[in-house]
């Protein structure tokens, strides 16, 4: 069944205008009324439940879709372990690679990073637009891969702004934070093995070509442990998926 994001509230019995990019995929996908779908709003939050709810199309104009809320299902298919993710980004369309698998994946959140050693160098509007665009490939690889829970796509932050933002809103005290070192003996899998679960994971993962000394300096002296995913040189976008996988797989 097909299934679609929607940021409202959704109420079993209720009358809802589908928002225009899941109306315009229903109308890609030449579904008609009485046709079943599958809705989540990206909970849990003030939106609503988490899970998903079924839903019955009732109207299809020429740009508006109409449908009616069924049963809410809770499903959860999300990790116990909430990974959040920062990346010094990779360039061109390797960060829309890493977005789209992180998601599918099950990562909680994804910090781009601007670093010393970034191909990809983003501020302002055209930042804006770059995040905007990685949310809509985080939103359309929950709904293919059955996630309920769409991870937050941030702002992009330099390197060094972030630490200090860390410093000054220290996380809860739960949260474990690893750093992909080349310089470190401890495999991830290694380090982790002891957390209980569930608990939050921060993982940094550097740009192609790694982090500077000096930003390695920094990261550790704000709690990071540094760990290792093995002998083998890996792309920037591999490395952080790796990861991924050995927390949340």
């Amino acid at each position: 069944m097909p299934r679609f994001y929607c940021p409202a509230p959704l109420v079993t019995g209720g009358l809802l205008n589908l928002p225009a990019g899941a109306a315009r995929h229903v109308q890609v996908l030449r579904l008609q009324p009485g046709d079943s779908i599958t809705l989540f709003n990206g909970g849990p939050h003030a939106l609503g439940s988490a899970g998903e709810f079924s839903a019955n199309i009732t109207h299809m104009g020429r740009s508006d879709v109409q449908v009616q809320v069924g049963v809410h299902h809770p499903v959860q298919r999300e990790p116990t372990q909430a990974v959040h993710l920062a990346v010094g980004m990779p360039a061109n369309e390797r960060m829309d690679w890493l977005v789209e698998k992180a998601t599918e994946l099950g990562v909680a959140s994804i910090q781009p990073l601007l670093t010393e050693r970034s191909v990809l160098r983003l501020s302002g509007e055209r930042a804006a637009k770059k995040v905007s665009h990685w949310q809509s490939v985080a939103i359309a690889a929950c709904e293919q891969c059955g996630g309920n829970q769409v991870p937050l796509v941030h702002e992009v932050i330099g390197f060094g702004a972030w630490l200090k933002e860390r410093t000054l809103t220290p996380e809860r005290p739960a949260t474990h934070s690893f750093l992909l070192s080349p310089q470190s003996l401890t495999p991830l899998r290694e380090a982790v093995a002891g957390l209980a679960a569930p608990s939050v994971i921060t993982f940094l993962s550097g740009p192609e070509g790694g982090l500077s000394s000096a930003e390695e300096k920094d990261a550790l002296s704000g709690g990071f442990a540094p760990v290792t995913l093995g002998p083998r040189v890996l792309r920037a976008e591999t490395a952080a998926l790796a990861a991924l996988a050995s927390l949340l797989m």
